[in-house]
């Protein structure tokens, strides 16, 4: 959940930590702070660690520590940005935690066992000032430290052997002004390579600006970096191989570019983001990507995710299931491991997640490999653990997506299953070589589509802005639909605050349409125009209205819609295909809504963009 960035350098590292902190925000807003080792004096001695932390958000802590009266200048130090959870936000919770003044320590995650060890420490002499369970680790490792012989790395090694959770931790020591120490288990750290500077963070967004080389970190494995030297060994102190990869997108893919927010420029951004993940794609995944699982053994597939990911599961299954004559089910990540499901090794899991990173989809994954499953993760992010841990990933190219709420990168994942449910009917035999290359068509002009979509949206953007003071809004779909007006819902929850669901057409006369008052919100998806399933809608359509709804209907050009008080249409596409296109009228709703309302749409409330934590 929480951002952290460190970075060490011959020159005054404060700006490239405020920089990594300002995109790594997305990560956690509760608070922020910063500890460097002070500028070298004319003796060539560094002062000490100096600290500087806000309740605000990074631009204040970036005036503050600005200010001639409490500036900071330093050329090593660590950074963080929050996402409380234990401790309320506030200045004395804030990271990075010090113990005496000597050691500095940032930390994502949760330490399970913090209290034991705090009641150990304070027994020892040792004074707590905050809430959370970071501080317990900067008294562990100084204790530590002084066992041995004032090795903060083997501090840190023996640290983590104590230590139960998920966790990434880095750390700095008043006596070590070139060296910063980071570990990680289960949660992101990646090392940024650079020319006499070396970085830790989260995210590679951090350190962007300053190198594009990158080394991924793996479970348990600690890095020592300094200005010139990168070190990288396990638990027992053994040093292990460097692995490391270009990143595929620069600095300007983190800006927001003239837009207003990063969401609406990440909308977007979606047909560049869609063309990008089919590209090399449409006539065959690569064999090298996919050799290793023989989809004609597989009699089941379970898709794992949370969120905005669990929707394009939904969609992916009608997918396969259509393509691939395989029975699929949808599970939430987050409650798949507790009713303990039956997977084996004919069972296909398929983890998305947009950051690699979510911990309830990792821990999924983890109890279907341990259970013989083969898995086939979809992600945005390389290098994260759970392509790491799966067997195939198909990895989505949307690129960096600031903004909490998902807009491209959940575009770039309906098109990853499409994708792979194309790749099982081919590999099954359940498609035939002319209906796989109609498919592929149909994928190849959906980028297109979504352009014209953006090209016509100005009308709707005025439109939504008239529903800003509603009290609540329903949302029906049929088929594919309805997992997208799951999704509608969701945006408008999460960029608006406002009460909003999402329900199958069908079960409106089950419960819902109580629902319904005068003036309501309804938005409606209307399926493939001649359908059954598009009467039913019309039916639907007609129930809510008779009941005082207020009705917006999202249609392709030259659907029939009656009943509505606006039309919002998109470029026609085969049932299955409709969702990529629906979404987006969708996003832009959600999104006019919040600004109309004055939310922070690109940090909504509560929220952080990787869940890091279950």
């Amino acid at each position: 959940m929480c951002g952290i960035v460190a970075a060490v350098s011959h020159r005054n590292i404060v700006p490239i930590l405020l920089q990594g902190l300002q995109r790594l925000e997305y990560r956690g807003y509760d608070s922020c702070g910063v500890a460097v080792h002070g500028a070298r004096d004319q003796q060539g001695q560094a002062p000490g660690l100096q600290r500087a932390r806000s309740t605000q958000r990074v631009s204040e802590l970036a005036a503050q520590v600005a200010d001639p009266a409490g500036g900071l200048e330093g050329w090593s130090g660590i950074a963080h940005t929050r996402w409380a959870t234990h401790g309320v936000p506030s200045e004395r919770n804030a990271h990075p935690h010090l113990c005496r003044d000597y050691v500095a320590v940032v930390h994502n995650g949760i330490i399970e066992n913090y209290s034991e060890l705090k009641s150990e420490l304070q027994s020892a002499g040792h004074t707590f000032h905050s809430e959370t369970d970071t501080e317990s680790v900067a008294h562990l490792l100084s204790d530590l430290r002084k066992e041995h012989n004032g090795d903060l790395t083997v501090a840190m090694r023996e640290a983590v052997k104590r230590l139960r959770g998920s966790f990434t931790l880095l750390a700095v020591h008043a006596d070590k002004p070139d060296l910063i120490v980071g570990v990680r288990r289960n949660s992101p750290l990646v090392v940024g390579v650079g020319n006499g500077e070396n970085f830790l963070a989260s995210d590679v967004a951090a350190f962007i600006s300053h190198t594009k080389r990158a080394l991924e970190l793996g479970q348990d494995e600690v890095a020592d970096i300094t200005p010139n030297s990168i070190v990288i060994t396990d638990l027992d102190g053994n040093v292990l191989p460097q692995k490391e990869y270009q990143i595929s997108w620069d600095a300007a893919a983190a800006e927001r570019g003239g837009f207003e927010h990063f969401m609406l420029k990440e909308i977007f951004e979606q047909p560049k983001a869609v063309a990008d993940t089919l590209i090399g794609r449409l006539e065959g995944l690569p064999k090298d990507l996919i050799g290793k699982i023989n989809f004609k053994k597989i009699e089941k597939v379970v898709i794992v995710a949370c969120g905005t990911a669990f929707h394009s599961g939904l969609v992916g299954k009608y997918a396969i299931e259509k393509w691939g004559g395989l029975s699929v089910d949808v599970e939430l990540a987050s409650e798949f491991r507790y009713r303990e499901p039956t997977v084996d090794s004919k069972t296909l899991v398929i983890p998305i997640s947009q950051s690699g990173e979510t911990m309830d989809t990792l821990m999924a994954l983890r109890y279907a490999k341990e259970r013989g499953a083969k898995i086939f993760s979809v992600c945005n992010t390389n290098g994260s653990t759970i392509p790491r841990e799966s067997d195939v990933v198909l990895y989505t190219h949307a690129g960096p997506e600031i903004a909490v709420a998902s807009t491209k990168a959940f575009a770039t994942q309906l098109i990853a299953m499409y994708l792979i449910a194309l790749h099982i009917g081919r590999a099954r035999g359940e498609i035939s070589k002319g209906e796989a290359g109609e498919i592929e068509s149909e994928l190849a002009e959906l980028p297109a589509k979504i352009e014209q979509i953006l090209e016509t949206v100005e009308p709707l953007r005025e439109l939504t802005r008239n529903f800003k003071n509603a009290h609540s809004m329903l949302f029906l779909g049929r088929h594919v639909g309805f997992p997208i007006a799951l999704e509608g819902a969701l945006k408008l929850k999460e960029l608006a605050y406002m009460h909003a669901e999402g329900f199958a057409g069908g079960e409106l006369k089950h419960g819902p349409i109580a629902l319904i008052e005068e003036g309501t919100p309804v938005v409606a998806i209307m399926p493939s125009e001649g359908s059954l399933l598009a009467e039913k809608m019309a039916s639907n359509i007609q129930e809510v209205k008779a009941r005082g709804a207020r009705v917006i209907v999202i249609a392709a050009e030259g659907a029939e819609v009656i009943g509505a008080e606006h039309v919002i249409r998109i470029p026609s596409a085969s049932p299955l295909f409709q969702p990529v296109l629906a979404t987006v009228p969708l996003q832009v709703f959600a999104y006019e809504i919040a600004v109309a309302r004055g939310t922070d749409v690109d940090q909504p409330r509560n929220l952080a963009k990787s869940v890091t934590v279950e």
